[in-house]
């Protein structure tokens, strides 16, 4: 049974929540702020820190992990961060799973579909196809940065650089086959708090060609809710009974597919800091509240 915070007074006074950001976005990406006032209105105070501030994060009764999306170049400083912080959601041993994407290999291997994968590591020899188009990137990033779309035809050799840039900084990168249906059918991502289902979104076809760098935290997305097909929410259930823990035991989770000939692969499965587009959906933003009123409990 989920906890009624307005009905618990001695709760309501106590419950203190860290919505956990960086430092670029001191206020909480707008897609979160929602959370402050909803929060307030069940007794409940939230504000927003940043993960790399001096804090006492034991002052907080839940720490929720929200738009820390600087994190990528500073992966193995985040990781420390997280074994230090009481209290969070999600779990630290799951964030540190989550944070470089060659978790999709343990996943593939438990039967999940996934976008198929080179995965080419720092000293590795690689050389573009002669033709097709591939999408290049690292395994460990956000928002999509450091990510491009290649023509293999006539921009092999800008491939090539591109991989050849992430392995000298030390980076593991991912080249996978650019799926052209996205480009119709957009993308979709499954999104569940305590391990049910809530709602889903499309995402409209972001990679337009080569990598030229981003000024900000994040490309920018084109979001519409969307009603997910049952051969999507049938492998968005098997994800979820893959994962290293039980679905239940996540505050929030993020399934993102991408339609192939054969059915939808994932393509990413966001445990750590995804955007949960609580306004695309009438009653997200209660659901999501009542799953960390429960965790206050």
């Amino acid at each position: 049974m989920r906890a009624d915070l307005s009905n618990t007074s001695a709760t309501r006074a106590a419950a203190r929540v860290a919505l956990v950001t960086c430092g670029e976005l001191p206020g909480l990406d707008p897609d979160d702020q929602p959370l402050i006032p909803a929060l307030a209105a069940r007794g409940v105070a939230a504000e927003p820190v940043a993960w790399d501030t001096q804090v006492d994060w034991s002052a907080f009764d839940l720490a929720v992990v929200r738009s820390t999306w600087d994190y990528a170049k500073r992966r193995d400083e985040f990781v420390a961060w997280v074994d230090r912080v009481p209290r969070l959601a999600n779990p630290g041993d799951v964030i540190a799973w989550n944070t470089d994407k060659r978790y999709l290999r343990e996943l593939a291997d438990k039967g999940i579909p996934i976008v198929p994968t080179a995965w080419v590591e720092p000293g590795d020899a690689w050389k573009p196809g002669a033709d097709g188009e591939i999408v290049v990137k690292p395994a460990v990033s956000a928002g999509s940065v450091d990510t491009g779309r290649y023509d293999l035809a006539t921009q092999g050799r800008l491939a090539a650089e591109h991989v050849t840039r992430l392995q000298r900084s030390g980076r593991t990168v991912m080249v996978q086959p650019y799926l052209a249906d996205v480009d119709t059918a957009g993308e979709t991502a499954l999104l569940y708090f305590d391990g049910e289902f809530s709602h889903a979104i499309r995402k409209g076809a972001m990679l337009t060609g080569p990598d030229e760098g981003v000024e900000s935290l994040y490309q920018v997305e084109e979001i519409t809710p969307r009603i997910p097909s049952a051969a999507e929410l049938a492998l968005g259930a098997r994800v979820l009974e893959a994962l290293p823990v039980p679905a239940r035991d996540l505050l929030y989770a993020r399934i993102d597919l991408l339609p192939a000939p054969g059915g939808p692969v994932v393509i990413e499965v966001e445990l750590t800091e995804p955007s949960l587009f609580l306004g695309t959906a009438d009653g997200a933003l209660d659901r999501l509240v009542a799953a960390i009123g429960q965790r206050l409990s």
